[in-house]
């Protein structure tokens, strides 16, 4: 394992931690909403000790998102694009799920060109611009990088992992579902999340399987968070893809 090192990607600040001198499989996870750009890099560690022999083949970048809550009295939280945490609160207690689902997050466009064009330049840096690609994301994070996924201008991840994330954009992202024909989806989701609910996961995970896309959905007890069983199988499904490539 190589030491971390910050990296500007496209306009983006990411922090890169190679599993190996020759990655050859782009691993990027994106922080949820007031997260510092830091939050999630220590999952890289978990990963590199779950991979084994594998790990050599992972590149593991964490960008830092574009908006500062400095003003918010979160001098390092960081956010893809603004929330309204009142109205979301408002969303969660009146169980008006459906404004929530078929919301377009104002900002979510320009957040998933920035991060399109941040995971190309990834890629050619690595001198590799077919690697295969794990994509995923925490909360505002997770709903970002499914964004990405359908709609940005990138190739579809072959994997893009979910974790306590929410079905947001639902008409425009069911306009490009057939993009994720050839992705496997892992989601995960405490099932007492007080941020995001429970039902709204189970409603995200459905409406993928209704279309057909391979998916995991792993319910935990728990809150907002991420895991150990989520880490764990990650690691097993970031190992497959490295043997499948392989061949």
């Amino acid at each position: 394992m190589l030491e971390p090192r910050r990296t500007l990607y496209g306009s983006l600040d990411c922090i890169v931690i190679d599993g190996g001198p020759s990655p050859k499989v782009l691993v990027v996870l994106c922080h949820g909403y007031g997260a510092p750009g830091t939050d999630l890099a220590s999952l890289a560690f978990e990963w590199i000790t779950l991979l084994g022999e594998d790990a050599g083949d992972f590149r593991f970048v964490f960008p830092a998102a574009p908006q500062t809550l400095a003003e918010m009295g979160m001098p390092d939280g960081r956010a893809w694009w603004p929330i309204n945490m009142a109205q979301l609160a408002q969303h969660v207690q009146s169980s008006s799920f459906s404004e929530l689902h078929t919301a377009v997050p104002p900002g979510i466009d320009e957040a998933r060109q920035s991060l399109s064009e941040s995971i190309t330049a990834m890629k050619a840096d690595m001198d590799a611009p077919t690697a295969p690609l794990v994509l995923g994301g925490f909360s505002q994070g997770a709903m970002l990088t499914l964004d990405t996924a359908l709609r940005g201008n990138i190739d579809p991840p072959q994997i893009l992992i979910l974790f306590s994330g929410t079905l947001v954009c639902q008409s425009h992202w069911t306009a490009s579902l057939s993009r994720l024909e050839q992705t496997r989806v892992y989601q995960s989701h405490g099932n007492v999340d007080p941020i995001l609910p429970y039902s709204s996961a189970v409603a995200l995970s459905q409406w993928l399987s209704e279309a057909d896309i391979e998916t995991e959905f792993h319910s935990f007890r728990g809150g907002h968070t991420i895991d150990g069983e989520s880490i764990e199988q990650t690691a097993k499904w970031m190992s497959h893809l490295s043997h499948d490539s392989d061949q």
